[in-house]
């Protein structure tokens, strides 16, 4: 069974088609590491339009769930999340391939436009452009946190009012601890977790049981 995966699901791993070659996967991803300006948010923006929107390989609760997994665990967040993508449509090698398409790509890049970028930095032009690109991906990341709470709030939705207040709850407490106290990320994380774990274990329970 795929990591993420729930026993009912266990037999269809993927959400359309077949299974997927780890070499078509690693042109993918090769194809998004290409693209990956405008640093993380950027980045996993494209990602949640490959896999969610345009192949259909994840569900928008897969995504989040996934991503959820990712922030918990330490390293890079998203090499995590596509490896573990990778794992699920084509297990070891399509994680391996995954992996190494999405950062062959973006290194060269990378070193590429380090070394250009050293020699024309005080251009005014450059500095102008490089000013326009930090709204244009904040922008980006605003509408990522969007599309990724979304499914959160509608599967809690159909958990009921409580679990509903309990997400919405955590969303603005968590935001409002990182942003104005020096509480280390991961205590948040596990913190939120623990939270809605024990609210789950209190409140589901109560709602489905019959009268």
């Amino acid at each position: 069974m795929a990591v993420g995966d729930s026993p009912g699901r266990s037999k269809e791993r993927f959400v359309c088609g077949g299974p997927v070659s780890p070499w078509r996967l690693f042109w993918i991803w090769a194809v998004i590491g290409a693209q990956s300006f405008g640093g993380g948010a950027a980045t996993l923006y494209l990602i949640r339009r490959e896999t969610v929107e345009r192949h259909g390989w994840l569900t928008e609760d897969d995504f989040s769930r996934y991503w959820g997994i990712c922030q918990i665990a330490p390293g890079i967040n998203i090499l995590g999340l596509v490896s573990l993508i990778g794992w699920r449509l084509a297990r070891a090698s399509g994680a391996l391939l995954s992996v190494c398409g999405l950062l062959l790509p973006s290194a060269g890049i990378t070193v590429g436009l380090t070394s250009i970028y050293a020699s024309v930095r005080e251009v005014p032009v450059v500095r102008a452009a490089i000013a326009g690109v930090v709204p244009a991906t904040v922008g980006l990341g605003l509408l990522l946190a969007f599309t990724m709470v979304r499914p959160l709030l509608k599967s809690a939705r159909s958990d009921g009012r409580a679990s509903t207040l309990v997400a919405v709850i955590l969303l603005l407490v968590t935001t409002i601890v990182a942003a104005r106290a020096r509480t280390p990320v991961l205590a948040i994380l596990w913190c939120a977790g623990a939270v809605s774990a024990v609210a789950q274990w209190q409140l589901v329970p109560r709602q489905r049981s019959p009268r």
